[in-house]
Order: C-alpha cells, then structure tokens, then sequence
C-alpha cells in the first residue's frame, strides 16, 4: 500500500480490521502491546498485570490471531499498522507502544507511518524486519506452509521451546507452546509472515523522533543482541537493556526485571510518578 512514512501521510485502506483487546487499568497514560508473530495478547498476561496500576494497558490480538476475526483479504506490514492505530484512535490521542518481536517491527513501522499517535516505544527482541536478509525472508516465507502441513499444535510444539532460554521452567514452556498453538491459523499467520519478510526497516529508523527504550534477553538465539544494540543505534533518542536469564521472550520469562526498564522508561518519557 502506497505511503509517504516519514511524513506520517498514507492512503488508509477501505476497511480497517476489527480486533480484539485485553485491557486493565484505568489511571495513566496508554500503553499499546503488540504480540509476536506466534503469540497473541495472552502474551502480555504479566504486563496487563504489573503494569496496570501505573497505566491503561491494551493487548490486542492482530487481524487473524487469536480472538481477532479473520482479515478480508492480505494484509502487509502497513495495514497491521493501521489497525493498531485504529486501536489507538479509538481510545484517545496517542499511545506508548510496547512491541515484541513482529510486534515491535509493528511498531517501528507504526510510528514512522502514524508519528502523531505514538508517544514512545518500547521494543523486546526485535529487527527492522526479515528482509534485511535473503535467507531469513526465504524461512519467514516458508512458515505458513509448515503450518498448513503440521497444525497448530505440532507447529507451537516444534517452535515454542526455542523462544525461551535453556533453563526456563517448564511451566513456562507448555504456557508459551498453549498461547501459539490456540492463537495463530491461516491466513492471518500467512500475511504476518509475509509482512516480516516483506520489511526491511533500516533506511527509515532514523526519522524516528520519539524515544525509544529496546530490550533484548541476554540469551535470545531468534533474533538476537546484535539485532537490538542495531536498532537502538539507529535511533537518536534511545536506550537499550539487556534482561538477564531470558531468551526471546524477555517479557515473560523475566517479567519483573522487563516490567521495571518498562516502568522505568514510563516515567521518564509520561512522567509517571514515582
């Protein structure tokens, strides 16, 4: 879909896909949560938790994930986001954006396509997309027919041990391997992995303008560190983090130590009080 990112100005599409949200908190600035590619808003169970009683936590399910109905048709990196700023719009003027692996490119993307509604981010174990890399947009392709071929279940069973650290508690793991196999069908895991694999973000990172906190587990083998520290460098106004004992997904592996570089962050950028 045709757009001008840098200056914020796009052709919207017709329709704008409906999802669904979790939410919790009444008090404080918004923050929008944007899953990964194999998760859904069940991912953010411990920041809907935590962090709600400093902010309005939203954790949608992308078009086609989870609780969300299926999209009409193909959706690329821009129409995601789109609708997570139709999800911002519809509570208010802008929002901090928190996203996580594909949610965080997600983001990145959103606040270059809509810098009016994004106040800052915050992006975990992330990239500026799979097509900075031939080989990595070819795997990214290649997803949704292994999915078509094993089933949800066989397909979060393969996948979802790799995204948590060697010594994640099991718990953890079957809770990681349960949120992908009930969230991600076809098509919708079809178009996120095209909309990854499409995305190469780098030329546009530096016109982000709003700060930008990037947190990456200290042992994330997906994407990894070298990734992140390329994402944080990238940006004028930026930190980044490393969450120790944790794999990709920082946020809920070490939830503590996330949520405080979070509320951190929040405090700063919102000034949240203390």
């Amino acid at each position: 879909m045709p757009g001008a990112h840098g200056a914020g100005l796009h052709v919207p599409r017709a329709h704008v896909p409906a999802v669904h949200v979790e939410e919790a908190g009444d008090q404080g600035p918004l923050l929008l949560c944007l899953h990964g590619i194999g998760s859904s808003s069940a991912a953010f169970a411990p920041q809907l938790a935590g962090l709600s009683p400093y902010v309005r936590v939203v954790a949608w399910d992308a078009p086609g994930y989870g609780r969300s109905p299926d999209p009409e048709g193909p959706l690329t990196l821009d129409d995601f986001a789109d609708a997570a700023a139709a999800v911002i719009r519809e509570r208010g003027a802008s929002a901090h954006v928190l996203g996580v692996s594909w949610g965080g490119v997600i983001a990145l993307r959103l606040a270059t396509r809509h810098p009016g509604l994004v106040d800052s981010l915050i992006v975990a174990d992330s990239s500026p997309g799979s097509g900075t890399d031939a080989a990595k947009a070819a795997g990214m392709r290649a997803r949704a027919a292994e999915l078509a071929e094993a089933g949800p279940r066989a397909f979060a069973e393969a996948r979802g041990p790799r995204l948590v650290s060697p010594g994640a508690p099991e718990d953890l793991v079957r809770r990681v391997v349960d949120t992908m196999a009930a969230s991600v069908r076809l098509p919708g895991y079809a178009y996120a992995a095209e909309s990854m694999a499409s995305a190469d973000l780098r030329a546009e990172l530096p016109s982000i303008a709003v700060p930008l906190l990037v947190l990456c587990g200290d042992q994330d083998t997906v994407t990894g560190i070298e990734t992140s520290q390329a994402l944080a460098g990238a940006v004028h106004k930026s930190a980044y983090v490393i969450v120790k004992d944790a794999g990709h997904l920082a946020n809920q592996e070490q939830p503590g130590r996330f949520d405080a570089w979070v509320l951190s962050h929040l405090r700063i950028t919102a000034r949240i009080p203390e």
